[in-house]
C-alpha cells in the first residue's frame, strides 16, 4: 500500500539492465545512471564494458528485465540500438523498453524512435528525467 492507502501500481521494483555495447571504453555516465536508478528504487543489472548486442539481449532475457538502457558514445547508435531491439523481439521479449543515451544527434534519435527504440537522452541530461521517463513507461506497460 502507498502512504495514502491506495494499492501500488507495481508490486515489484522496475528491473533495468544498463549496458555499454561496442568498443566504447568510457563508462562513467553508465555507472552514474545505474546508481541513480538504484537510488530511485529500481533493480539494476550493470553488464560492464564491451558488450555485444547478443550478450546484452541474452542478459536482459536471463535477468527478466523490463528495461534495457544502452550507453553509446562511439557513434554506432544507428546499428546497436536497432540490433538489441531486434534480438529482444526474436527472443520473445518485444515488450522490453530499449532506451539509453550518449552522443546521438537529434535526427538520429527521431529515426531510432521510429524503429521502436524509446526516448533517448544526451549528455548533461538530469538523471531525474530518465527516472521519470522509465517510471511513466512502467506505469502504463507493466502489469500490476
Amino acid at each position: 500500500m502507498t502512504p495514502a492507502g491506495s494499492p501500488s501500481r507495481n508490486p515489484r521494483p522496475i528491473r533495468v539492465l544498463v549496458a555499454k555495447p561496442g568498443l566504447d571504453g568510457h563508462d562513467r555516465g553508465a555507472k552514474v545512471v545505474a546508481a541513480a536508478l538504484r537510488d530511485a528504487g529500481m533493480e539494476v543489472v550493470y553488464t560492464g564494458l564491451h558488450q555485444t548486442p547478443e550478450m546484452i539481449a541474452t542478459a536482459a532475457v536471463q535477468e527478466d528485465v523490463d528495461v534495457v538502457g544502452l550507453s553509446i558514445l562511439s557513434g554506432a547508435h544507428m546499428t546497436l540500438f536497432p540490433r538489441v531491439r531486434q534480438l529482444l523481439e526474436q527472443m520473445g521479449r518485444p515488450d522490453t523498453l530499449v532506451t539509453g543515451g550518449g552522443i546521438i544527434p537529434p535526427e538520429d534519435m527521431t529515426a531510432l524512435q521510429q524503429q521502436g527504440v524509446g526516448k533517448l537522452f544526451g549528455p548533461g541530461t538530469p538523471t531525474s528525467d530518465l527516472i521519470e521517463y522509465i517510471e511513466q513507461w512502467a506505469a502504463s506497460h507493466l502489469e500490476s
